[in-house]
């Protein structure tokens, strides 16, 4: 059993998961190995069917003095598993980390001191796109806020986030009374993406950000398998995501410096499903990208060939704002370039999943030939 006190933690940390017995006791333990008497370690087991809630128990046994809950719910998605750790969270601040993920060393003690420096609404942090099977991949990624001072300009705050793009939730830590002033259940209920229609929302309630350029957390990047497909609800869902953003900053009156930059963030984020739409079958792909253009194009707050013509401006956005215009204009070179393009990813996979099967069986066979 772990131990509980009844002083309020500094940190939950929330860990979401569902059939991850192969990751589960690496991520707790990377947790474990940074945790005091004023943490507390939530995991919610979302209906697994494999030994991760056998697997989550060991590693409170292993640790018997720390604050480590199971709480175990039947299947109903990530955002239902997110919203129950909320709900039992008790600490002060709030950390995500997702279940096959590393929190990094020293990761607590540097948010610590932040809080006990700054005590800010949010910390916002580096993160690590790691990929296990390739290290040559791992990329550290950095934010454009100024490090280690307290920002308390709300256009400052959000600007810099959508210039950015990276909006997981496990890379900002809030306080949890900012969680507390939106209404829960928070995160939409099987949803994909379902910390970008949060974190935004979250953030403009924020009056103080500090931003730690410390890599928190190791973002686990998966082989690629054939098995992975885009689907009809992945494009939809990727693209609606912000959508469910505009009527919170509608209404909170949010400056046109962050409306512009929100509408360059939505540019970005529909070309991305846009070209992902055509791993899908023809027939479908046509009818999902009319779907989500709709919703495209009213998710922004500036006519579209305004927000265009400002990002063919911008060096770093104008690529983005001349392919989003040949999407909307059904440009036939853009399609079959696109189409070519999906073909060439798909047969590149199919061929790194083979190498690596093949790689899997040669080292079980060398395993199996030791004495």
């Amino acid at each position: 059993m772990s131990m509980t006190t009844g002083a309020t933690p500094l940190l939950s940390i929330l860990v979401p998961g569902y059939n991850v017995e192969r990751f589960i006791t690496d991520c707790l333990e990377h947790i474990a190995v940074q945790m005091r008497g004023h943490h507390e370690l939530i995991v919610v087991d979302d209906g697994s069917t494999d030994q991760t809630v056998a697997r989550v128990r060991a590693v409170q046994a292993a640790w018997p003095r720390l604050a480590i809950r199971l709480i175990e719910q039947p299947n109903q998605g990530i955002s239902d598993a997110r919203n129950r750790a909320l709900q039992e969270a008790r600490g002060a601040y709030i950390v995500f980390v997702d279940s096959d993920d590393r929190l990094l060393p020293r990761s607590l003690e540097a948010l610590e001191r932040v809080i006990a420096d700054k005590q800010p609404d949010v910390i916002a942090t580096a993160l690590r796109f790691w990929h296990p099977d390739a290290p040559d991949k791992d990329r550290d990624v950095y934010m454009s806020y100024q490090p280690e001072q307290t920002i308390t300009c709300q256009d400052t705050i959000l600007s810099a986030f959508f210039a950015d793009r990276h909006m997981y939730v496990w890379c900002k830590v809030f306080r949890r009374e900012i969680y507390a002033q939106l209404a829960m259940p928070l995160f939409p209920s099987r949803r994909l993406f379902e910390d970008v229609a949060v974190v935004p929302r979250l953030l403009q309630r924020c009056r103080s950000l500090v931003y730690l350029p410390h890599v928190l957390l190791a973002y686990r990047q998966h082989p690629v398998s054939i098995t992975r497909v885009i689907s009809e609800q992945w494009c939809v869902d990727f693209v609606s995501a912000l959508a469910a953003v505009k009527p919170a900053f509608e209404q909170a009156g949010v400056s046109a410096a962050v409306r512009a930059q929100f509408d360059r963030a939505v540019c970005h984020f529909y070309i991305g499903m846009v070209k992902n739409s055509y791993q899908l079958p023809a027939a479908t792909g046509d009818a999902v990208r009319g779907k989500v253009r709709r919703i495209f194009l009213d998710s922004l707050f500036a006519p579209p060939q305004q927000v265009l013509a400002a990002m063919r401006g911008n060096r770093d956005d104008a690529h983005t704002a001349r392919q989003v215009q040949r999407a909307l204009n059904d440009n036939r070179w853009f399609h079959l370039q696109q189409t070519a393009v999906r073909k060439l990813k798909l047969w590149q996979r199919l061929e790194r999943t083979r190498a690596l099967l093949k790689s899997g069986v040669s080292s079980a066979n060398r395993t199996r030939a030791q004495p």
